[in-house]
């Protein structure tokens, strides 16, 4: 065939060269507006380093190797001994390499720690997903572990460390480590309580023998596992406890971890979802109170429900990237096809959603920083409504996204298909949307501060716009009618979510950006599917300030 039917024109350029963090203004405006002055040119370089890493082709690369090279398990070795190992590509390596020596695990008492890592996991998770799993969990476990000063003396170290090391060996011979957990099972899901996995004492205090399974166990080759077991003597009543199950004990002995299998998930593909055994030999270390292992582990539940809003809001962040990019590089019908008036619709109302996604867990994790007890209670029923609702809105928007590329898009050189196929997993995990509606319910009933101050962080914009003051009004009436408050619940959060959304763009984000999302999300005139938004509204501007570069 003539060479000149193999000419290449009207695709958009690949995005790739750019700094992640310095072209997002709602990232670097948040981290200004949270940050303390004495601290913020640190973090605004570290982010914008780091940024630059993301935006290369070098790492876009790592993230492609390392889903189409998914891990592999090695249950045994060539003599026939039972070694339970999963081989990841080198990419998971060098990106796993790259957030540890970042601080993505190192959050907890640094100074703007949760706001630093909050950013920096934003930016990173747009390379890829699948590696923030241990990471989020790695991060999660130190307030777990401080319920037991001896263990978190020791392990805590190693988890906030900015060396990643892989290979399973003792981990005090390591310069770091991670973590993963194992808490539903098989017939128990969401209902923890229901595990059957037995911990009984051994002589040494506050160690056992655990005998049971874990349904998912994701990152099977971290260092160390937080669980949740049945305490007590074999015959005795059960309770559930928190337990520290390393892989590799002190002498350098392999723990009895038995991987069963991987499974075959939807998703990402770098990382590891396996079901594992505990034969009865299991060594663990207890982690908090016997019988109160749900209390122990609940703050690592909630630094990872937060996890799921910030790698949720980073997945919507890199899919409308994407569909701005190409619209922008893209000519249809004789013009640039970010300037048709329907697609410039669509792409500003997915803009809006992932602005104040971004705004919104970047405010949640300011609130871990600033300790308040105003914070605290809001973060009770914030987080959970965040999670609820954030996650929600991730899937349709990157489908959307995707389709905003036509044919392209839905082809995996794109990069779309695995955005879309990574979307839904943070809904899901650390409890589905139901989990998330009826765990504010308990807030609502159960911790009257919690309401008084989510109330309060909305009423910081009170008169600034009359779509949000009436909101705030309906909800107050929602809130007085309890019959039937339980099959409400998923409605009353996700007003809940949007009214601390809308606030934060009221008070913080341009003008056009605010109006656009209280017209939409709060008033009448929101069709539900991306792209309904009114006509009136100043929508170029909007869409400029989600484009990258020229």
């Amino acid at each position: 065939m003539p060479a000149t039917t193999h000419t290449v024109t009207n695709q958009a350029p690949p995005l790739a060269g750019y700094d992640v963090f310095a072209s997002d203004p709602s990232l670097t405006e948040g981290v200004d507006r949270h940050a303390g002055p004495e601290h913020l040119p640190e973090i605004r370089a570290e982010l914008s380093a780091l940024g630059r890493t993301a935006g290369s082709a070098e790492a876009q690369e790592w993230g492609r190797q390392a889903n189409e090279n998914p891990p592999v398990l090695r249950t045994h070795d060539r003599y026939g001994n039972r070694i339970d190992e999963v081989e990841f590509h080198p990419s998971w390596h060098r990106l796993l390499d790259r957030a540890v020596s970042t601080g993505l695990t190192d959050a907890w008492g640094r100074p703007d720690g949760h706001l630093r890592r909050a950013a920096a996991f934003l930016v990173w998770s747009q390379v890829e997903a699948g590696h923030g799993c241990p990471v989020s969990m790695t991060h999660a476990a130190v307030p777990a572990l401080r319920t037991d000063p001896e263990l978190a003396a020791e392990w805590e170290p190693r988890l906030t460390s900015h060396r990643y090391e892989p290979g399973l060996r003792a981990a005090a011979e390591k310069p770091g480590a991670l973590f993963g957990m194992g808490m539903t099972e098989k017939q128990g899901g969401s209902d923890v309580r229901s595990n059957t996995t037995s911990a009984e004492p051994l002589a040494e205090p506050g160690t056992y023998a655990l005998t049971g399974h874990k349904w998912f166990c994701s990152a099977p080759m971290a260092d160390g596992f937080l669980v949740l077991a049945q305490a007590g003597a074999a015959g005795e009543q059960g309770r559930p406890s928190c337990f520290l199950v390393p892989r590799v004990l002190p002498d350098g002995t392999r723990n009895a971890f038995r991987i069963q299998r991987l499974k075959d998930k939807l998703g990402n593909r770098s990382n590891a979802s396996a079901e594992v055994e505990f034969d009865g030999t299991t060594w663990a270390r207890r982690v908090g109170p016997e019988g109160r292992g749900v209390a122990t582990i609940i703050e690592m539940v909630a630094a990872t429900r937060l996890d799921c809003v910030l790698g949720s809001a980073a997945l919507m962040r890199q899919a409308v990237v994407q569909a701005v990019h190409h619209a922008a590089h893209r000519s249809v019908f004789g013009g640039p096809l970010i300037d048709k008036p329907l697609m410039r619709n669509v792409l500003a109302d997915m803009a809006l959603e992932s602005e104040a996604a971004t705004t919104l867990g970047l405010r949640l994790a300011a609130a871990y920083d600033s300790g308040s007890e105003a914070d605290r209670n809001l973060l009770r029923i914030a987080v959970p409504a965040a999670k609820y609702w954030v996650t929600k809105r991730c899937p349709p928007l990157t489908a959307e996204a995707l389709e905003c590329l036509g044919g392209n898009g839905y082809v995996e050189e794109s990069g779309m298909p695995r955005l879309l196929r990574e979307s839904p997993v943070n809904s899901v995990w650390e409890g589905s949307g139901n989990v998330q509606a009826l765990d504010v319910l308990r807030a609502l009933q159960r911790e009257p501060a919690a309401l008084d101050a989510f109330l309060g962080e909305v009423g910081r914009a009170h008169g600034a716009d009359h779509r949000l003051d009436a909101a705030v009004k309906d909800l107050l009436n929602e809130l007085a009618d309890l019959e039937h408050i339980e099959a409400r619940a998923r409605r009353l959060v996700e007003r809940m979510a949007l009214l601390l959304q809308a606030s934060l763009l009221v008070r913080f984000a341009p003008t056009a950006t605010a109006d656009a999302f209280c017209a939409s999300r709060l008033g009448r005139d929101w069709g539900g599917a991306f792209g309904t938004l009114p006509a009136t509204l100043d929508l170029a501007a909007v869409v400029e300030r989600a484009r990258v570069g020229s």
